[in-house]
C-alpha cells in the first residue's frame, strides 16, 4: 500500500511517500480502508521525536481517520465490511485505576493513533474494533476526519477540565489551527461568548465567521491583554484557551478574570513558561492542563458535533501523494482549519 512514513526522526526531508506492506488485523482489531485522514501538529512533533518516544520504524503518523471497514478480526462483532466509520484516536491498552474511573487519557497505558502506534497516513490502517464509531451517511469522509483528534481534545479541554458554562466569555489565543478553530465553534454552540486572537485580516474575518463575537489582531495590538480588558469592561475573560505557550502565557494571565481559568493542551511556540506568579495567586487563577479524552468524551463530542451540524473549517483537501507538501504547509502555519488528505 502507499503511505507517508519515516524511518528515523528528523525534519521534513525524513518523510517518504512510497509502498509499505499492508497491515493485517490482529485479534480484536479492524482493518480500515482510509478514505480521508486529517493532519495535526502532532504529526510534526512525532516525526521530530523527543526523549522517551519509542516507535516502531518505519512509522506512519496520522490520527484522524475516516474510512470503510474491510475486515474485523473479532468474534461476535456487529461490525460488517463496507460500514462507513471514523476512528477514536485514543487507544486504551490497560485496565487500571484511571480507566476504571473513566479517565482513560490519564492512564499510563493510553496511546494515540499515529503517535505510539502506526496511524492513518496510508491507504489502510489497523485499529482496535472498540475504537470504531459509525459515520453518519450525511457526513462526508473529509468532514468526518477533520474533527476527531481536535474534537476529543477540545471537548475535554473546554467542558470537562475548564468547565466552560453558557454565558461565560472565553479567549482563544490564535484561530488558525484545528484545536482553536473548533474551540470557537464548540464554545459558541454551547452558549459562550468568544474573543479570538489572530494575525491577519483574512484569519480575523474567518474567526468571526466561526462565531467569535470579537477579534483582536495581535500583530497590530501587541499589548492585546489591554484590548481584552477593554472588550470585557476591565473584568477579563472567564476562560483562556492558550495552546501557544511561552510566547503568550504571561499575556494570557493578564487577560483572565479574577477566579478565572487558563487551560492548555499544548505549546506550539515553546513549553518553558515564565510568568509573574503574583498574578496567579492574587487573582486566584486556575491553571489547567488537559490531554485527549476518554471513550465517553469521544462519543459525547461526536454526538454534539454531528447533531449540531458543526463543520470544522477545512483549509485544503489534497491527495495523499501530495501529503509531504501539505505537511510543510502546516509547519509553515499557512493553513486556516484542517488539511485533509485522500489516499
Amino acid at each position: 500500500m502507499k503511505a507517508i512514513f519515516f524511518e528515523q526522526h528528523g525534519e521534513i526531508e525524513k518523510l517518504k511517500y512510497a509502498d509499505i506492506p499492508q497491515p493485517e488485523p490482529k485479534p480484536g482489531e479492524a482493518l480500515v480502508r482510509v478514505k480521508a485522514v486529517a493532519l495535526n501538529h502532532l504529526d510534526i512533533w512525532v516525526r521530530r521525536g523527543w526523549k522517551g518516544l519509542n516507535v516502531e520504524m518505519p512509522h506512519i503518523s496520522g490520527s484522524d481517520v475516516a474510512g470503510e471497514i474491510v475486515a474485523v478480526n473479532t468474534a461476535g462483532t456487529t461490525w460488517v465490511p463496507g460500514t462507513r466509520v471514523i476512528v477514536n484516536p485514543g487507544i486504551i491498552t490497560s485496565d487500571d485505576e484511571w480507566t476504571r474511573k473513566g479517565e482513560d487519557s490519564l492512564s499510563p497505558g493510553f496511546k494515540i493513533l499515529g503517535e505510539h502506534v502506526r496511524g492513518g497516513l496510508a491507504e489502510y490502517v489497523c485499529v482496535p474494533a472498540t475504537n470504531l464509531y459509525r459515520l453518519p451517511d450525511s457526513v462526508s469522509f473529509e468532514d468526518g476526519a477533520a474533527p476527531l483528534l481536535v474534537g476529543l481534545t477540545c471537548w475535554r479541554m473546554l467542558f470537562k477540565r475548564a468547565n466552560l458554562r453558557p454565558g461565560e466569555t472565553v479567549l482563544v489565543v490564535g484561530s488558525g489551527g484545528g484545536v482553536n478553530s473548533l474551540s470557537i465553534l464548540l464554545a459558541k454552540a454551547a452558549g459562550a461568548n468568544v474573543i479570538a486572537l489572530s494575525s491577519s485580516p483574512e484569519k480575523l474575518e474567518k474567526a468571526m465567521a466561526l462565531g467569535a463575537s470579537s477579534v483582536i489582531d495581535y500583530t497590530t495590538h501587541q499589548d492585546w491583554p489591554a484590548e481584552v480588558l477593554k472588550l470585557t469592561k476591565g473584568r477579563g475573560v472567564d476562560v483562556v484557551v492558550d495552546n501557544v505557550g511561552s510566547k503568550t502565557f504571561p499575556k494570557s494571565l493578564r487577560s483572565v478574570a479574577r477566579g478565572g481559568r487558563i487551560v492548555t493542551v499544548g505549546n506550539t511556540k515553546g513549553y518553558e513558561l515564565s510568568f509573574d506568579n503574583r498574578l496567579l495567586f492574587t487573582k486566584q487563577v486556575s491553571l489547567i492542563g488537559s490531554t485527549m479524552g476518554s471513550r465517553s468524551d469521544f462519543t459525547e463530542a461526536m454526538e454534539f458535533i454531528f447533531q449540531h451540524k458543526i463543520r470544522i473549517p477545512i483549509d485544503t483537501v489534497a491527495p495523499l501523494s501530495e501529503g509531504i507538501k501539505m505537511i510543510k504547509r502546516l509547519e509553515d502555519g499557512q493553513q486556516f482549519g484542517k488539511i485533509v488528505l485522500k489516499p
